[in-house]
């Protein structure tokens, strides 16, 4: 629907209300403005329950005043932005106590992660299930359901083998880059979409921050998050990072946790340090949406698809910040638990994202800005499934250009835009919800 706005169906709401029939409390975390209360007005609706949203000040004071009026209501409650009033967390924990611990009691929503807030919002430890919501993955904004890791892990030969040559340019990639997944700012204009980064990025640190915590220097934790979108896909190096701020290296350190509370950046932890004795064990880190990273860059589609060299390398990071968000919104939806991690060798071989199933089997991911992948690219993911053997399912570098072929044993490239086009079938029919954030705009 080309410059409208349509329902987007999100992949964690059909997660959630499975959850619902399992989990006595579910929190529902995410970024700011990336969709929490949809998906929760959603799930009340299709239970015949009202809201809570904490965002409305009336309602606010009347609960921090009287918490326990909170769990009066029908279950499940569905409270939004509960970190507003944590005390309410107790409220609930008392119903549990007193009524036992059954599920579909309460599924609350925060902008926080939860072991950021005070320790009242513990209350709830061993009862309480937490569920992350990402930004709109391109699966998602096309309608359609991305199995790309299942299948890869699976039988990657025979989706290699099925897949069609991709007609994507590198000017579709900076589009996809730029705009990034954040529901508000799709659809719009690249300078209205420019002014909303910048509110964002203002809302998130002058006012959330200051609520999670006291941020004595509020021009240094803006400074400290550009800096992390210049480093976004790389080793973070704390002290680095404390240098080019100008704080010590404690404040850096409780400041780079805190753009994390905020889901504004997101930990890649370093993996199989175990498997060689010189494997990096630093973490990378990236932004958590691809348009906001650029937008903190000053870059545009246009900047980002000229090939001069700073521009080249600005544009590789930025599409490993892109990929390793959609592979990662992919993981939050599998039924199995998935370990996410980065593997990087002394001398140089990585591996840009491995993704670890629960029994063991192991996909991995390279990226490469260019439409060809040559040799030097394999290095980190030969010598990967080499380590590991027979729980190395399959290695993929992905690629800007058109083809699909296997390179070598478990070893094969594919176009980017193969992870959200090996899809199981069309996302559910799109209808109707009666609030404010339902829309969204597409491109």
């Amino acid at each position: 629907m080309a410059g409208g706005y349509v329902m987007v169906e999100r992949r964690v709401g059909a997660l959630l209300e499975r959850l619902v029939d399992e989990e006595p409390v579910i929190a529902l975390h995410g970024p700011r403005s990336v969709g929490k209360s949809t998906v929760l007005w959603k799930l009340a609706e299709s239970h015949h329950v009202g809201v809570i949203d904490l965002d409305d000040v009336e309602t606010r004071e009347a609960l921090a005043a009287n918490p326990r009026m909170v769990t009066m209501g029908e279950v499940p409650l569905c409270i939004d932005e509960y970190q507003r009033v944590p005390e309410i967390l107790d409220a609930i924990k008392a119903r549990l106590n007193r009524d036992g611990t059954r599920p579909g009691l309460a599924v609350i929503t925060g902008s926080t992660r939860q072991d950021a807030l005070p320790r009242t919002a513990q209350a709830l430890t061993g009862r309480l299930h937490s569920l992350t919501i990402w930004p709109l993955s391109q699966g998602e904004l096309a309608g359609v359901a991305e199995e790309f890791l299942t299948a890869i892990r699976e039988d990657a030969e025979a989706v290699v083998g099925a897949q069609q040559p991709s007609d994507e340019s590198r000017d579709g990639y900076a589009e996809r880059v730029c705009a990034g997944g954040l529901p508000l700012a799709l659809g719009r204009s690249e300078t209205a979409r420019a002014r909303w980064f910048d509110d964002y990025v203002r809302q998130s640190v002058d006012r959330d921050a200051q609520e999670l915590g006291q941020v004595r220097q509020r021009q240094a934790l803006a400074e400290l998050l550009g800096y992390v979108a210049a480093q976004t896909g790389q080793l973070m190096n704390v002290s680095k990072a404390a240098d080019a701020v100008g704080v010590d290296r404690k404040t850096a350190e409780a400041y780079l946790r805190l753009l994390e509370d905020l889901f504004l950046t997101s930990r890649l932890p370093a993996w199989g340090t175990e498997l060689r004795s010189r494997v990096s064990a630093r973490p990378k880190m990236h932004l958590v949406d691809s348009g906001l990273a650029a937008r903190l860059l000053r870059q545009t589609p246009a900047k980002l698809v000229d090939f001069e060299p700073t521009a080249m390398g600005t544009f590789g990071r930025l599409l490993e910040t892109f990929v390793v968000g959609e592979l990662r919104k992919q993981a939050s939806w599998l039924d199995e638990p998935v370990t996410l991690g980065h593997w990087r060798t002394s001398d140089g071989a990585e591996v840009d994202l491995v993704v670890e199933f629960d029994d063991g089997d192991v996909v991995a991911v390279e990226v490469a800005g260019n439409e060809r992948a040559t040799g030097p690219v394999f290095s980190g993911l030969a010598q990967l499934r080499d380590a590991l053997g027979g729980r190395f399912r399959a290695g993929v570098v992905l690629t800007t250009g058109s083809r699909s072929y296997t390179h070598a044993d478990r070893l094969h490239v594919m176009p980017i835009d193969r992870i959200w086009q090996v899809c199981s079938y069309p996302a559910a029919s799109r209808t109707r919800v009666v609030h404010p954030d339902t829309w969204t705009k597409m491109p």
